[in-house]
């Protein structure tokens, strides 16, 4: 028998360490080839490790959230045969023994010891109860009365699990009055790692270098609506069925043509701004895991079906979990809505290095004084925000205004200049 070491492999694109996000094996385990034995993530996605051969785990070596350098050892297994680890100088004896389970015998038990169990006092009427101050205060908040509850710690300790037991059995006596609902003192501690740290250090870079102005402007979307309606009762197989985003889009393609530095990436750090030709839209989508942006690659070339198809596309593999590196970057600028619970107004965080997002809220019917009278119409706002070291308020708001006029005329949007 051997010992293999499986290294944390180079996953390209200049990655010198990633984030592991998830165990699928643990201490003991047997493993064939080809499982999978965790799940570490970088910047762009998320990278699976596959085991390389048969074999016992015997190490992991790290622990969830941790980063693991390139080229460091993750974790060691037996394998038949030789393994490897003869090689691996740099994993000394006392690291690799960090996760394994003890080998050593337990010390023997005396009959003294056998025969001499931890004494255990039972509360009297003489004795005040042993808990503590928490315990107490959640005890008197449920009107339990502790001399007559029974503990299982130490010395008869009455702990939060005794409350617990006490609680949900329901026992004569001993049981918090009807309708009153027991207080609560738990904590629970959640780490954040995987995505959701990811997320969290996005926007903290964002809040805290980009200055944002938001803008947030009245869309009457009757027409549009009208528009869309009629479309997609005339679409034909395999088309997907249009949303408002593919209007959108176009709408952008056609604003940025007359202010291309709103579709940009500003590298604060060398002081440059890099305005894009192609028009690559990131569409922000929530997933069970977090939110992920992948992206809709020059919408200046598509048609509004091709929009709905590729954002139909997208959204489907950023939901499974499916979308590569390439689907999740490269975006110039961002749209983000949050459908039907998109509120009336939002204030939309920009997806740093890019410097404008637009925030899409939700469709409602509301009454319209037009022509000397109220009407209904289905009003929409924009709630978009820029980056106000380089897009200056005016910019912003004529940006948004053609935007506007351009889906309040929808058939505009598909006029040629």
């Amino acid at each position: 028998m051997g010992e293999h070491i499986i290294k944390m492999p180079d996953i390209g694109e200049g990655v010198a360490e990633a984030e592991l996000v998830e165990w699928h094996v643990e201490i003991g385990a047997e493993v064939r080839e080809d499982d999978i034995l965790a799940a570490v993530m970088t910047d762009k996605a998320t990278v699976e490790i596959p085991a390389p051969r048969n074999g016992k785990v015997l190490w992991l070596g790290a622990d969830i959230g941790e980063s693991i350098a390139v080229g460091a050892p993750m974790l060691r297994m037996e394998v038949q045969g030789s393994g490897n680890a003869a090689a691996e100088d740099n994993v000394s004896e006392a690291t690799s023994d960090v996760r394994r389970p003890s080998t050593a015998a337990p010390a023997p038990v005396t009959e003294t010891q056998a025969l001499s169990p931890t004494p255990v006092m039972s509360p009297t009427s003489n004795s005040k109860p042993l808990a503590a101050p928490s315990v107490r205060r959640r005890a008197m908040d449920a009107a339990i009365e502790l001399s007559a509850v029974r503990g299982s710690g130490p010395a008869g300790r009455i702990t939060h699990d005794d409350l617990d037991s006490l609680l949900n059995t329901g026992a004569p006596g001993q049981h918090a009055p009807a309708n009153v609902r027991a207080a609560d003192s738990s904590v629970k501690e959640i780490k954040v790692v995987g995505l959701r740290r990811k997320i969290a250090e996005q926007m903290a870079k964002s809040k805290s270098r980009i200055p944002h102005i938001t803008y947030v402007e009245e869309i009457d979307m009757t027409a549009l609506e009208e528009l869309r309606a009629r479309l997609n009762e005339s679409r034909k197989d395999g088309q997907s069925k249009l949303t408002v985003l593919p209007f959108l889009m176009l709408a952008m393609v056609r604003a940025i043509d007359e202010q291309p530095h709103l579709n940009a990436r500003f590298d604060d750090e060398a002081g440059i701004i890099q305005q894009h030709a192609g028009v690559h839209i990131g569409i922000a989508a929530q997933t069970e895991t977090g939110l992920v942006v992948p992206v809709v690659r020059h919408v200046e070339t598509l048609r509004i079906w091709d929009c709905a198809k590729e954002v139909e596309r997208l959204a489907q593999v950023a939901k499974d979990g499916a979308a590569s590196r390439d689907e999740l970057s490269g975006s110039t600028i961002t749209i983000t809505s949050l459908g039907k619970l998109g509120g009336i107004v939002t204030t939309p965080v920009i997806k740093h290095p890019e410097v404008a997002i637009i925030g899409v809220n939700k469709l409602r019917t509301m009454p319209v004084w037009q022509d000397g009278e109220f009407v209904p119409r289905q009003m929409m706002n924009l709630s978009s925000s820029f980056d106000h070291r380089v897009i200056d308020g005016w910019d912003a708001a004529v940006f948004i205004q053609r935007i506007k006029a351009l889906l309040e005329s929808p058939a505009t949007i598909f006029i040629e200049d």
